[in-house]
């Protein structure tokens, strides 16, 4: 989740093939499980590296770093920092894009400052719970990218970028336990995937499409490019624009065009609830995990459930849904 930095309209441009083996150095990805612009046209990634250290994600030499206000919230930092990289043509040429392409980092305090080298998997600084996040969003390294030549401090214009990395769609009953409790999310002990297959595996949708994003309390969320399931050797199903999208019996959306280059789709979201236990939650917070048993996290901050605790998750139309806007 990325603050106003990544707002405004963006341009068309080349895409940015992030590396698979860049992206596996991080416990969980997500490009939709956001409200901001950037997020909801496929034109950055959020990170997450599970051990507070901020790595980068590129390599280059640094050659700006901001800090920059962010809303007030009781659970966060007040600022929060962005750290721009100009890339090194051998990482352009791994990622597809010109030379002169920069990166920008966010959700980092800095321990970097301009003119340093930095490779990948070099400590930036540790992340920050940023205004910016959700209560119930773990702290991640925001990325996105600037063409040759863009100013890389505006609040627009960043490229498309797609994942060189497959998912695992795992089918769910929509049941769990509750096997973690922050202040305003559970974790459930369920789906398990099944232990081998790619290094990543996201929630399937009722296609075996692997779903991503804020379900759907934010306004659109989108899908991963899926693997074969290991099972029995078939691929997971595939969507195009305007192909319905459903989970737990449910039509929860409708895929879109992505506009990154070879993205997996968008989906916006229907007009749904999502029930626990028969009561309205916020909704579901699903990203790609590395885990072999990585949850889903149901957003729930007026609804109290203890470690331990059964739970059921439906999805139902809704006359009004919860929808969460970026203030």
């Amino acid at each position: 989740m990325t603050g106003p930095q990544t707002e405004g309209a963006d341009p068309p441009g080349t895409t940015v093939a992030l590396p698979g083996e860049v992206v596996r150095r991080y416990e969980k990805f997500s490009r939709f499980n956001s409200p901001y612009p950037a997020h909801d046209r496929g034109r950055a990634v959020d990170l997450y590296p599970g051990d507070g250290v901020g790595r980068s994600p590129v390599a280059g030499v640094v050659s700006h770093v901001r800090t920059v206000g962010c809303p007030d919230r009781p659970y966060a930092a007040a600022e929060d920092h962005l750290i721009v990289v100009d890339l090194d043509e051998g990482w352009c040429a791994r990622a597809g894009v010109p030379p002169g392409t920069v990166a920008r980092i966010l959700h980092v305090i800095p321990e970097v400052e301009p003119g340093d080298r930095v490779a990948v998997g070099d400590a930036l600084g540790p992340t920050t719970r940023s205004g910016f996040f959700g209560q119930w969003v773990d702290d991640h390294v925001h990325l996105g990218f600037r063409a040759p030549g863009a100013d890389p401090l505006r609040a627009s214009g960043s490229l498309p970028v797609a994942v060189d990395a497959p998912v695992e769609p795992v089918a769910w009953d929509g049941t769990g336990a509750v096997v973690e409790r922050g202040p305003t999310h559970v974790v459930l002990d369920g789906p398990r995937r099944s232990g081998a297959g790619p290094a990543f595996a996201a929630l399937a949708s009722d296609e075996g499409v692997p779903l991503d994003g804020g379900l759907t309390h934010y306004a659109g969320g989108g899908t991963f490019a899926h693997a074969p399931r290991p099972a029995d050797g078939a691929g997971g199903g595939s969507l195009g624009p305007g192909d319905a999208v459903s989970l737990l019996g449910t039509r929860i959306g409708t895929a879109a065009d992505h506009e990154a280059a070879g993205g997996a789709p968008r989906v916006e979201w229907d007009a749904v609830d999502v029930l626990a236990n028969g009561e309205r939650v916020v909704g579901l917070s699903l990203f790609a995990s590395r885990t072999d048993r990585f949850g889903v996290k149901v957003v729930c901050p007026d609804r109290e459930f203890a470690v331990g605790e059964p739970v059921t998750v439906e999805v139902v139309p809704s006359g009004d849904p919860i929808r969460l806007g970026v203030g």
